[in-house]
This record gives structure tokens, C-alpha cells and sequence, in this order.
């Protein structure tokens, strides 16, 4: 049912309908949400005063952030090079969760073609692809039927050939292989900060403090974290990275590319999408209903939960790749084949490429840079001239064809034009729409959405789908989901899109509560549930929640998901 408001908000202009919502849900001063040191310096704080603020440095000749598959690729690929050539070369990767692939989320099919690459033996190795593809189905489901839409050879959704995995499981192996060849692997910590030489190339990166207390205190346990120095730092986070976002505004990486654009992985949900009363998490369980997948779920149990945020923009979504003292690889910059619905394959290759470019550089004995941190930009030369770019180019049309007068139709009838019969060598490359943030439209422009009550046995609950995802933090830390301005959730989100957050966020974590006093609302930020998917940094209409890393080792226990 409508508020009062809402019924209301039908017969006034947009000017005093968000007036008489702010007054309704504002109050008198903002209650202080967020207390990182981000956003409140430590210099100004007292409490701090005193407090030994010296970081350890340890020196090593790549660091790599990051331990999913693009990460791990270019760890293996280097070792091998350095020891197929008797050279010592010291690599070092960081990784926030607890254990390498804990954090890792995919769509479980794997295109083994990089893999062929980087460890040709793999079968024999014991690596954990064991069911191979047998069957393609592709389908437009309406709301009660199905139209079965044929795939035909040569497009991006054929699967033979590829393999349904546990991507944690795979991972996992990735680290047990990078080991082996002697590469330093240490979970459980968050590189939290970039470092930068005085010429302002990249130092390398610091692992996060440990015990703060969550009003921003220092505790007795108090720890500085560590910094780790580097030639050149790979940076591997995954999509929308903490670290890559400071890379891209401190080089003005994004200077000549497009918006980067989204969709949340529980299921193909679009981040794009307009109207704030959307949630991803309970569309997902509706379709669940649907009569062509319920039967596949019937009778079964359901053992874990988890989401993470993937990049849809593609080709005219990459930025720059390479930047004194480092480069970016794997899903942080971008690769993901939208219509494969794939980016393992890609980031490894990414990964790869970079390990071999870096390395020449790296030992060599009469190297001269004009930085401090080397500067590889035959990287980015090297991977356009690798099939990742032929591949990413061959797409690029079909993510954006979609937004056209016939949606999805369109799409599809562009797709099998001009992928199908040309291959993408039509010679112009269409635009996205801008932000995702961006896209939604006024709560009073929308109508609410109703969703059907779980049902218990194929539908579920949010919370106790997030308790399946193995999320912990430690409780009394500073909450990592901060905010520019406090004020801005109940002022603007709230009063203008009825509070999204607590809708797109597929773990709870925001929710917006009556103050204390019965004057108005506020904003509660749940940190303790936060699956690390990215998803409210993204959509955000007001782009003011930073997400950053919290203690080293919290977040999800996907155990191989």
C-alpha cells in the first residue's frame, strides 16, 4: 500500500514532493554514521595522538593485489619465466580474504583456452575441471512460459568444449600451483592504501591497520599495517576495485573510455536498471519460481549464498592499462565477454601477458626507467594484439545493442545480424548509457514492486541466505561501507528514491530506521553482513558510499563457489 505521502505525492510537483519527504524523513542534525579514518583524518582526532604510526617496509620485485584467477596467472607465469631462465625474482601477493579463493564467485563455466596456456598439464596436476559441458539451453522466459531460442554455431553462447566448475575449487588450485613454483602468497591481508615515489610513479601498497575500534578508536591491540615495495604492483582485485578507483582518478585513467557499466551476479540483473523499488535478490527468487526452472530445484537443499558485482561495458569500458610503477589486470579493468557471460579466460590471459612483459623489464641488468616504479606500457601493446582484444572486440556491439526502441528483441535481432552473419566488423562501436548510478528515476515516477513471500524450499529470505555465505567481520572495527556525507542517505536517497539501498545491497547491510527520538529516519549500516560485492559503490544514485577494505580476512567463505 501507498504512505500518505506517496498518495500525496501524486498531486504535487516533483520541487515540493521531495520537500515535504525530506521534512518527513529528516531530522534536526544527522546522526554520525561513519567513522573511518578516510573520511575523518587520524591527525585530527586526539585520541590518536601518540599512537606509534610507523609501517614495517619490505621490498620485493613484483606485488601483486589480488589472488583470483587473474592474479594467480600472472604469479605462476613469472616464476616459470624466472626459472626456466635461472633468474631470482621475488613475487609477493596480497589477498584480503582468509583463504585464497574464499572470496571467489562465478558463473561456474570455465573456458579452459588460457589454462591450455599456463599449465599445459593441468589434467595431470589434479586441476578441478571434471564436467565438461554436455548441453546448451538458451531461452526467453516470460512470466509463465518459455520460448526456446536456438543457439546457433560460432555464437558466444556455445559452451561445448568448456567446463561447469567450482571457481573457489579452481582458484584454490591456482594457489597450491603458485607455491610450489615459490611465489609468496599472504591471505588474510587487505592492501588498503597505493604508495607513491616522490616522482609520483607507484611505490607499491599498504596492508590495512588492524584494531580500531568501530567509533574510529585506536584499541590496545592496536597494529600499523605493512608496506610492501615493488619495481612495478599488479593490481587483480576483481571488479570495481578499492584500489583501482583511487589508480584511476590519481592517473586519469578513464580519461578516453566510457563509464564502466554492471550487473550483480546472482542472476544476469542489470545494473542499469530505473526503477529503485527493483531488487535484485527477490527477482532472483522469483524466477526461481518460474515454471521452466522450478522443476530443476524441486527436492533439493540448498547449502550456500553469495553475489558479487561483474563488469558489463566491455570493450569501450577499458581504461588505461598501464601507469608508472604498475598496471591493471583481470576484471578490475574489465575483460568479462558479456554475452559468454566469461571473464575467467580472459582475465588468466590478461594476467599472463603482463607476467611477460613485466619480466623483461623487471631483470633486466641495464634497466633505465624515467620513474622510480617501471613503466611496462608494452603491456597494453601485447594484449591488444592478443585474441582477448579480438574477442572483446568481435562483442563489443551486443551489451549496448540492447538499449535500443525494441530492448530486448533489438538486441537479439542485432546480435544474430551482426555477430552471427559479420562477426562485429561493423565499423562503428555504439555507446552505453552512462553511469549506472545514474539510471534511476524518482521513486514518484515509479510504481513499487510486489514481491511473493518465500516459500522456504526454492525461495528464501535475505538473512538467512547471507548467514550461508560464511560472512564474517571482526564486530568492532570501523564500518567499511562509508559515507562522503552523512546526511546525504535519509536527504537525498531516501527522500528522492525511497532509499534504494536497502533494495540493491544483496546482504542486508542497509536499512533505514526510525530515530530514536521518533523525528525523522536514519540510516543503518549493517557492515557485519557485507559479501564484498560492490553492488552499493556502484548504484548508489548519489555516489557517496566509498567502499573500503575492512580487517584483513573478513567478508564471505564462499568455499568454492
Amino acid at each position: 500500500d501507498l504512505t500518505p505521502l506517496q498518495k500525496q505525492s501524486k498531486h504535487v510537483s516533483p520541487q515540493l514532493y521531495t520537500t515535504l519527504h525530506r521534512r518527513a524523513c529528516s531530522s534536526v542534525s544527522t546522526p554520525r554514521i561513519t567513522t573511518h579514518y578516510t573520511i575523518h583524518p587520524r591527525e585530527k582526532d586526539p585520541r590518536w595522538e601518540g599512537i606509534e604510526m610507523e609501517r614495517f617496509a619490505d621490498e620485493a620485485d613484483v606485488v601483486i593485489v589480488g589472488g583470483g584467477p587473474a592474479g594467480l596467472s600472472a604469479a605462476i607465469r613469472l616464476k616459470q619465466l624466472a626459472n626456466e631462465q635461472e633468474k631470482e625474482l621475488r613475487v609477493c601477493l596480497v589477498e584480503k580474504a582468509s583463504q585464497i579463493g574464499a572470496h571467489t564467485l562465478s558463473g561456474a563455466c570455465l573456458e579452459p583456452s588460457s589454462l591450455n596456456e599456463l599449465i599445459p598439464d593441468w589434467k595431470e596436476r589434479g586441476a578441478p575441471l571434471n564436467t565438461p559441458v554436455t548441453e546448451d539451453v538458451f531461452s526467453i522466459l516470460t512470466e509463465k512460459y518459455r520460448i526456446p531460442v536456438p543457439i546457433l554455431p560460432g555464437l558466444p553462447m556455445v559452451n561445448h568444449g568448456n567446463y561447469i566448475v567450482r571457481l573457489g575449487n579452481f582458484v584454490r588450485w591456482l594457489g597450491e600451483q603458485a607455491e610450489e613454483l615459490g611465489v609468496e602468497l599472504y591471505p588474510g591481508y587487505a592492501a588498503s592504501e597505493v604508495l607513491f615515489h616522490e616522482d609520483g610513479s607507484v611505490k607499491g601498497v599498504a596492508t590495512n591497520d588492524v584494531g580500531i575500534a568501530k567509533d574510529g578508536s585506536p584499541k590496545d591491540v592496536f597494529e600499523r599495517g605493512m608496506e610492501l615495495h615493488a619495481k612495478v604492483t599488479i593490481f587483480g582485485e576483481g571488479c570495481h576495485g578499492h584500489l583501482a578507483k583511487q589508480l584511476y582518478k590519481h592517473f586519469n585513467l578513464r580519461e578516453n573510455c566510457e563509464p564502466q557499466t554492471y550487473a550483480i551476479g546472482l542472476k544476469e540483473v542489470g545494473l542499469d536498471y530505473t526503477n529503485p523499488y527493483l531488487s535484485p535478490f527477490r527477482e532472483f527468487q522469483r524466477w526461481k519460481h518460474h515454471p521452466f526452472v522450478a522443476p530443476t530445484l524441486e527436492g533439493g537443499h540448498r547449502i550456500a549464498y553469495g553475489a558479487r558485482a561483474l563488469n558489463e561495458g566491455g570493450l569501450q569500458s577499458i581504461p588505461k592499462l598501464t601507469f608508472p610503477g604498475g598496471l591493471l589486470i583481470g576484471c578490475s579493468p574489465g575483460f568479462m565477454n558479456v554475452p559468454k557471460i566469461k571473464g575467467t579466460h580472459t582475465a588468466m590471459k590478461s594476467g599472463m601477458l603482463a607476467a611477460e612483459t613485466i619480466f623483461a623489464k623487471v631483470t633486466a641488468e641495464d634497466v633505465e626507467s624515467e620513474t622510480a616504479g617501471l613503466h611496462v606500457p608494452e603491456y597494453a601493446e601485447a594484449l591488444k594484439s592478443s585474441w582477448v582484444w579480438k574477442e572483446l572486440h568481435a562483442v563489443r556491439n551486443i551489451r549496448p545493442s540492447f538499449h535500443n526502441y525494441f530492448g530486448l528483441y533489438g538486441g537479439m535481432i542485432y546480435t544474430g545480424i551482426f555477430y552471427w552473419i559479420f562477426r562485429g566488423k561493423e565499423p562503428w562501436t555504439l555507446k552505453h548509457c552512462g553511469l549506472d548510478a545514474h539510471q534511476l528515476k524518482p521513486a514518484k515516477d515509479c510504481t513499487p514492486i510486489e514481491y511473493p513471500k518465500p516459500d522456504g524450499k526454492i525461495s528464501f529470505d535475505l538473512l538467512s541466505s547471507v548467514a550461508l555465505s560464511g560472512t564474517n567481520h571482526e564486530g568492532d572495527q570501523p564500518p567499511h561501507l562509508t559515507l562522503k556525507d552523512d546526511s546525504v542517505p535519509v536527504n537525498r536517497n531516501l527522500a528522492v528514491f525511497d532509499g534504494p539501498e536497502q533494495r540493491f545491497c544483496p546482504a542486508g547491510v542497509y536499512e533505514y530506521v526510525p530515530l530514536e527520538s521518533g523525528d525523522g529516519m536514519r540510516l543503518q549500516i549493517n557492515a557485519q553482513n557485507c559479501v564484498h560485492c560492490k553492488t552499493c559503490d556502484i548504484k548508489d544514485p548519489s555516489q557517496n558510499i566509498n567502499w573500503v577494505v575492512p580487517e584483513g580476512g573478513g567478508g564471505p567463505a564462499y568455499n568454492g563457489m
